[in-house]
């Protein structure tokens, strides 16, 4: 059973100058309940590398763990699965390479882009950018800020899970989920956080005020 509440997107570029290790350890300490390897700045080997240490540290502290947009790391390293977007292979091709115990997510931003990702087979989607946001520098006016209303929306529309993405923070994480997210993924509202434990503790505060 996979814990959706507070999803940390790893990227140490966006770590305050901590590793990522670090930031990962002090999060599951916090109770967050996956955890995605994104690290887009970084080669393949040192993904893979890194990748190693973090699925040791969530497998032992029973936390998802999930790589972003790279099935064949995901596949090398046994994660749980893999976060794609709108360049990356098609779900079912993901899922013929990862098997059907694999969790398979999808970036959408539009009510007929989560209905399509249903479709497709996936198995949870992201949904944003909610608010706006620092973190992705390549979000088209359709995908930016697309708020709470959206939110609402795509609950209507599909029946598998789905996390809110972009610009959530512990002030906002509870409107996202009051319109029915299932809960909030999240870079820097934990990797800059003076207390990457204690703001993870809080996002999920904030979740559970939601429901």
């Amino acid at each position: 059973m996979v814990d959706w509440d507070v999803y940390l997107v790893t990227q140490a570029s966006l770590s305050a100058g901590r590793t990522t290790d670090g930031i990962v350890a002090d999060a599951v300490d916090g109770g967050v309940g996956v955890v995605q390897l994104r690290e887009k700045d970084r080669s393949a080997r040192e993904r893979y590398e890194l990748g190693q240490r973090l699925r040791e540290l969530t497998h032992e502290a029973g936390v998802t763990f999930l790589v972003n947009d790279r099935v064949d790391i995901a596949r090398a390293l046994d994660a749980d699965g893999v976060h794609l977007g709108d360049d990356d292979l098609p779900v079912p091709v993901a899922r013929d390479l990862l098997g059907d115990d694999a969790l398979i997510g999808r970036s959408v931003s539009t009510v007929d882009a989560a209905r399509d990702a249903e479709a497709a087979g996936a198995d949870y989607l992201g949904v944003g950018a909610v608010f706006a946001t620092g973190s992705k520098d390549d979000i088209d006016d359709e995908q930016y800020a697309v708020g709470t209303d959206r939110v609402a929306a795509i609950a209507e529309a599909v029946d598998i899970p789905f996390v809110g993405i972009g610009g959530i923070t512990a002030d906002n994480a509870t409107e996202v989920v009051e319109a029915g997210a299932d809960g909030v993924a999240v870079i820097t509202a934990i990797t800059r956080a003076e207390d990457p434990a204690a703001a993870t503790a809080a996002l999920a505060d904030a979740v559970d005020r939601g429901r």
